[in-house]
């Protein structure tokens, strides 16, 4: 499914059969692939600086079928997963020290390479992962950038006990798992009136579940938004506790409209995620079998895409729709 204008529909096509992985690379059978709300910003024009033509998808999980030259981490037939980051340098200031999530010249799965709204992909092993053997391949895409953006954003919680989740979808249903794991309280914050979300989130296990403009029955030690609306920060702040902190977990957001002072003071931080490094992915794909997070998934072939688009676009998924190939969709 192929993105020729941004914004624009995604067209079925077919293209010619990749290329012989390069050095590092693998190529990769594509055997499932999530839809993420990223997805949305680069076919809606939202992200600007997409490869065009452009393959969408970066929650890939698929079989290695070649390697290049120099790739020794996995043998063919075995079990990958390919996330958004796609590439980094290693030498600049960010890579050095450890925040490759930052690296000035990083490329992206489904952005600047093509990505997994296809039969087959082709990833840098280096940037490819082991997915938990308990999971089914459809069942394992969220986590490779919903679980993994959670989890980042949840890490920068820090010890916060009530825990705001803003926009409760694909991200929001895993971090939630994992903070209740960690023994947290969860409050889930939906779209006024959405009583299946609502519905959805106490029965993971949340206490509270309302609408993003009420106050929770007790003030937040931390919230974490993942809906791209800015006016859900203020509200966030106004719902978090001295000392507290909103994290603004998604790659792009509507602008935050002005608010007090009063709001920020007494010590209340605002910050914000930014892709993830690959010891994000080791640290939770080691974590999420160990919880085990149950992911909530709604299959789809992969001619779907405009449509589980769509469904994403208008709040209509419950967890997250995964894009399903022909030839992984016949062995089903």
């Amino acid at each position: 499914m192929v993105l020729a204008a941004s914004p624009g529909r995604l067209v079925e096509t077919e293209l010619p059969e990749p290329l012989p992985p390069g050095a590092h690379q693998l190529l990769i059978r594509v055997n499932a692939c999530a839809v993420c709300r990223t997805d949305l910003h680069v076919v809606d024009g939202e992200l600007t600086e997409p490869k065009l033509p452009l393959v969408p998808g970066h929650e890939i999980v698929g079989i290695v079928a070649a390697r290049g030259a120099s790739a020794d981490r996995f043998a063919v037939g075995d079990r990958v997963g390919v996330p958004w980051l796609g590439w980094t340098c290693g030498v600049c200031r960010f890579c050095r020290s450890g925040r490759e999530n930052l690296c000035l010249w990083a490329r992206f799965t489904g952005y600047q390479i093509d990505g997994g709204y296809a039969e087959y992909a082709v990833a840098d092993e280096r940037f490819c992962f082991a997915l938990p053997s308990s999971y089914g391949d459809a069942e394992a895409a969220p986590l490779l950038c919903a679980g993994l953006i959670g989890y980042r954003a949840l890490r920068f919680a820090g010890e916060a006990r009530r825990i705001g989740l803003y926009g409760f979808g694909a991200a929001a249903h895993i971090v939630a798992q994992v903070a209740l794991h960690q023994g947290r309280e969860v409050f889930a914050f939906t779209r006024a009136g959405d009583k299946e979300a609502q519905d959805f989130a106490r029965g993971l296990g949340a206490v509270w579940a309302g609408a993003s403009e009420e106050m929770p029955p007790e003030p937040l030690d931390a919230a974490l938004i993942f809906a791209p609306v800015g006016s859900l920060v203020p509200a966030a702040l106004r719902a978090t506790e001295r000392g507290g902190t909103v994290v603004c977990a998604g790659i792009h957001m509507s602008d935050i409209p002005s608010f007090p002072y009063s709001a920020l003071w007494e010590e209340r931080t605002i910050r914000s995620v930014a892709n993830l490094t690959r010891r994000d992915a080791e640290e939770f794909l080691a974590l999420a079998g160990k919880v085990p997070i149950a992911t909530t998934v709604r299959r789809r072939p992969l001619a779907e895409a405009n449509q589980a688009l769509d469904a994403l676009r208008s709040g209509a998924v419950q967890g997250a729709e995964v894009l399903i190939p022909r030839q992984a969709h016949a062995s089903l």
